[in-house]
């Protein structure tokens, strides 16, 4: 066959040789991208106190992994339609583990986001590949239960790092929560060596290398941005990001227009079906990734949980997320996608909106676990429908942009979401320690330097009432409100997005028997 032409892409069959172990190889390496992104949050406070990080820089951190993976996700997705999606696949969980490793004994806070920066790369060339190959292995409704068990399993993997990484802190230092994906690393490997096929439904298409670069700084610049958008001093930088985020788009779309083999085909991805599902799933696991960003924090800093008690505290998200899964998979086959994700929609604000009413300094457990039950349910919803709508509106051969657009649901939308969460928590802690100094009869005592530190962040304000015991009441009482102030702001902002996001799949998502109208067009005009 001439070079520059694709190979003939037969339809996947209803599933592969030995589906349960192919299936199972690729969830596992899923999850090892999945821990990976979720260790960090119940760490936070520790690894704020190790090295007096701002809160900025804890955002950094947190958003680190999701940066590296949605900044990489669409040029390693073609890459890996090109020249093989399980070479991309078996590079991934090679690459983190010296990734894991630098992480775990970074020198610095500078240090440990660059090595979360390299995880999230080498997941961005594995994670993908999980999805492209269901795509390519699966079809009809074995490839939507499919997607459900990787969807359902994936993030509840994600879901349980909490819980591992604070039974860890309980008697080992901070860096111990990025040696967990380790041995399951070393597992993944394996299994997809041994037992994934390779050169499923692949293009021999040139890989548009420019497209990709540009993809990298779009999402790079658009995500670090927002998260110096409210530093005190950065916000030339933060216009500067925005105008490089704002001209790469720009000129991604053009090249997207001009090139004979685009990295991501501006014309199948504005089917109504494709683009509509890919807004929705970056709200839909945005809130999931924003709301355990900021809650784990909240459980430590304010209701004063220990590492394992966060982390466990999670469970309930976990335990129905994977409970509702297979029903959201059921749903969408009788109801279709948009019932389903509009389901999802339904309980995800309903989540916020109790984590803004009733968590405060003095919430018990049930409380807590009410919002996490939601969310879980939530997030079951509408998961699988989020994902499946990508792989059916493209064609096989195609399959990595599909699975890169679902890769960027889930981690763009983290990155996102848990930005636009830290600025204001960040922005609303600042705020409102800065007016309770204003407002204290002896603010004439509090030095600039005082100030510094108590705006910094709440471990710094810890330090600071260690240093201040007289004090030491009035100082934690303080942070712990502003905390919460801070706190308000994100749960309020994750319910705008939520309304906005269902209002979209109200309004634009096809309805059933309109949705398999337009799947079946997709259908033969690929083919």
């Amino acid at each position: 066959m001439p070079p520059g032409t694709n190979t003939p892409a037969r339809a996947p069959s209803e599933a592969p040789a030995r589906p349960g172990l192919v299936l199972a190889a690729l969830i596992v390496v899923a999850g090892v991208a999945n821990l990976n992104l979720s260790v960090a949050n119940v760490a936070l406070p520790s690894i704020g106190r190790a090295f007096d990080s701002s809160q900025t820089t804890l955002d950094l951190i947190a958003v680190g992994y999701s940066l590296g993976l949605a900044a990489s996700v669409l040029y390693l997705g073609a890459l890996g339609d090109r020249y093989g999606r399980k070479l991309m696949l078996l590079l991934g969980m090679v690459l983190s583990i010296p990734a894991s490793l630098l992480a775990a004994y970074a020198t610095s806070d500078d240090v440990l986001f660059a090595a979360r920066l390299l995880g999230g790369i080498s997941a961005g060339m594995a994670y993908p590949t999980t999805l492209a190959l269901i795509a390519a292995l699966w079809s009809g409704p074995g490839r939507t239960r499919s997607i459900a068990l990787w969807s359902a399993l994936g993030g509840g993997i994600a879901s349980l790092g909490p819980l591992v990484a604070g039974a860890l802190l309980q008697d080992f230092w901070w860096g111990s929560v990025f040696l967990i994906t380790l041995p399951l690393a070393l597992v993944a490997l394996l299994m997809a060596w041994f037992l994934v096929p390779g050169h499923v439904n692949e293009t021999t298409d040139p890989v548009d290398n420019l497209g990709g670069v540009l993809s990298v700084v779009l999402v790079g610049a658009l995500i670090l941005a927002i998260n110096f958008a409210p530093v005190p001093g950065k916000g030339g930088l933060a216009l500067v990001l925005g105008a490089v985020a704002l001209a790469t788009t720009a000129a991604f779309g053009i090249r997207q227009l001009r090139s004979r083999n685009p990295l991501y085909d501006l014309h199948v991805a504005g089917r109504r079906i494709f683009w509509v599902a890919a807004c929705a799933g970056i709200i839909v696991f945005g809130s999931l990734m924003g709301s355990a960003f900021v809650s784990q924090q909240y459980l430590q800093n304010v209701l004063g949980y220990s590492t394992l008690g966060a982390g466990a505290a999670f469970l309930p998200a976990v335990v129905f997320m994977i409970l509702v899964a297979p029903r959201s998979a059921k749903l969408v086959e009788t109801r279709g996608a948009r019932s389903t994700l509009l389901t999802g929609y339904v309980f995800l604000f309903l989540a916020f909106g109790w984590m803004l009413l009733f968590w405060k300094d003095d919430s018990s457990y049930w409380q807590i676990a009410a919002a996490y039950i939601l969310i879980g349910i939530g997030v079951g919803f509408a998961g699988t429908p989020a994902s499946h709508s990508l792989t059916g509106a493209v064609p096989v051969r195609r399959a990595g942009m599909a699975s890169g657009t679902a890769d960027l649901q889930r981690d763009l939308g983290g990155a996102m979401m848990q930005s636009i969460f830290g600025a204001l928590l960040t922005a609303g802690y600042t705020s409102a320690v800065s007016a309770t100094i204003a407002q204290a009869p002896d603010k004439q005592q509090v030095t600039t330097s005082i100030q510094n530190e108590l705006t910094k962040s709440f471990s710094s304000a810890a330090d600071v009432a260690q240093q201040y015991p007289q004090h030491s009441s009035q100082i934690i009482a303080g942070a712990k409100s502003s905390f919460l102030s801070g706190a308000d702001w994100s749960y309020a902002a994750g319910m705008i997005a939520i309304l906005a996001g269902a209002t979209l799949v109200f309004l634009l998502f096809p309805r059933q028997e309109p949705e398999r109208q337009l799947l079946a067009g997709y259908q033969a005009e690929d083919t």
